[in-house]
Parts: C-alpha cells; sequence; structure tokens
C-alpha cells in the first residue's frame, strides 16, 4: 500500500524529487532539440519560437516523468 507513494531518487547522499529530475531532463532534451531545429531554420515557419521552446520542454518533461523515471 505504501510503495504507491511517491519515491525520491537518491544522487549520493542528496534526495531529489522525481519531478525535479524530469524537469531538468527535459530542458536538457529541449536545449539539445532546439539547437538542432535552429541548424534547420525552423523559426521562420513559427510565430512565437519562445512558446514553441516552451511547449517542447513540457512535452519532454511529461514524458520522461511518465516513462523513464519509475514511480
Amino acid at each position: 500500500m505504501l510503495s504507491s507513494i511517491p519515491r525520491e531518487i537518491a544522487i549520493g547522499d542528496i534526495y531529489l524529487p522525481p519531478l525535479l529530475v524530469a524537469g531538468f531532463l527535459g530542458v536538457v532534451c529541449t536545449s539539445l532539440t532546439t539547437r538542432l531545429l535552429n541548424r534547420l531554420r525552423w523559426h521562420r515557419y513559427v510565430a512565437s519560437p519562445p512558446l514553441v521552446e516552451l511547449s517542447i520542454a513540457i512535452i519532454y518533461t511529461v514524458l520522461i516523468g511518465t516513462l523513464v523515471i519509475p514511480s
């Protein structure tokens, strides 16, 4: 019954909440994706590039939080 409580992720002696780790990994993946898309000149096709970057970061964070990080 108590195993359904979200667990912390331990890095050394520091405990981190899973959402913090997922958010950090989401921002890193977004940075890599936008660098790739900038080489393809993607900003010509969107009205607001910062809004698209924020949306990509949220999508990555949700995907990493649900699929990669164990709960």
